[in-house]
């Protein structure tokens, strides 16, 4: 018996119910399926939930290159002084933001987009400052420090470079016996007085007395001598710190390090005011193991200079190892020098000397 059903006042058979629009037949009972509107057998979904999911993965580096810019201080300096080399390197960091918003822009995430503001932020809080051109007019003197390689193959060259500098006091380290003559030689119609142990030289246009070698290390790298300036004493240390390499063991900073708690030993006992350390220490002041001095000391170039003030290798510099760091003076200026042909660029600063 067939029943019917009324639908808008017109009766529908059940046989009807089960015949598709088109005429194709169907079984009766089975779900229809319109094949234009069906999705393709095989198709799978799992991309779009990758693609979540590495917007997720760029999202997390974000954050944890924010935390390693502003939390470096956390990283544990053993085994193989892990922190000090990452602080070393700590503004490359930048390198990674590039990386990160091409990564958030392939995936196509907003959410890892957005997040790229969080190490962008915190990179432009530890350094966003040393950007800018801190300088000032004025100073009383001009000290340069340069690491003139010991293999110069041009120290005359080298010479002429840093007399066109105008600095009123000039140290130099890697002097050697073969090329510390040519540097006395080309240097004295400018610099009178100059004194030169072991390994690093003091030229000045001013007297020097009280000059005498720093015992830090079992040669001569280190050298104290107050320079008599018109505008009164100034002690001025100029000092070649052990080097350091990057190893399979590790950052190797022992011999640096122990170098420079000796180097800190002899200026907390100095008894002059005013004290200029310069030289090529070996290390960036964003490293921990330079707090004994930078705790006491100010950088120039982060104090008046611009920029990150970059010094090693000269050719494309990566690190500042050579420094000026002041106490009882302040810097109205920094910068570097022009390339000689030492593998490290000279570093100068205007200093005002103060009451």
């Amino acid at each position: 018996m067939t029943t019917t059903r009324t639908v808008s006042g017109a009766p529908l058979r059940d046989a009807e119910r089960d015949e598709p629009s088109d005429g194709t037949a169907t079984e009766a009972g089975s779900p229809r399926r319109d094949l234009r509107t069906a999705p393709r057998q095989g198709r799978r979904s799992w991309p779009a939930g990758r693609a979540r999911r590495r917007g997720t993965l760029t999202t997390a580096c974000s954050v944890l290159l924010a935390l390693l810019i502003t939390g470096h201080s956390w990283i544990p300096d053993t085994p193989g002084h892990v922190g000090s080399l990452v602080e070393t390197l700590l503004p490359w960091t930048a390198l990674a933001l590039p990386a990160l918003l091409a990564a958030a822009l392939l995936r196509g995430s907003r959410t890892a987009t957005a997040a790229l503001l969080i190490p962008v932020t915190a990179w432009l809080a530890v350094f966003g400052a040393r950007l800018a051109d801190k300088s000032s007019p004025g100073g009383d003197l001009t000290v340069v420090s340069h690491n003139v390689r010991q293999e110069n193959p041009d120290p005359h060259g080298t010479a002429r470079s840093l007399i066109a500098s105008r600095a009123d006091v000039l140290a130099l380290q890697e002097l050697s016996p073969d090329t510390a003559p040519a540097y006395e030689q080309a240097l004295a119609g400018t610099y009178p007085y100059h004194v030169y142990q072991g390994t690093v030289g003091l030229w000045s246009r001013y007297p020097l007395r009280d000059a005498r070698p720093l015992p830090i290390m079992p040669w001569t790298r280190a050298l104290r001598a107050t320079v008599d300036t018109p505008g009164g004493p100034l002690a001025v240390y100029v000092a070649h710190l052990p080097s350091v390499r990057v190893t399979p063991a590790g950052f190797t900073i022992g011999t640096r390090d122990e170098a420079l708690g000796r180097l800190a030993e002899d200026l907390r006992a100095e008894r002059v005011r005013r004290v200029v350390l310069v030289g090529d220490l070996n290390g960036s002041t964003d490293d921990r193991s330079l707090r004994p001095l930078t705790r006491h000391m100010a950088s120039a170039q982060s104090t008046a200079g611009e920029g990150l003030g970059l010094t090693w290798p000269a050719r494309f510099p990566v690190v500042r190892i050579d420094q000026i760091l002041l106490k009882g003076v302040t810097a109205t200026s920094a910068w570097s020098l022009p390339a000689t042909t030492s593998d490290h660029l000279p570093v100068a600063a205007r200093l005002t000397l103060g009451p």
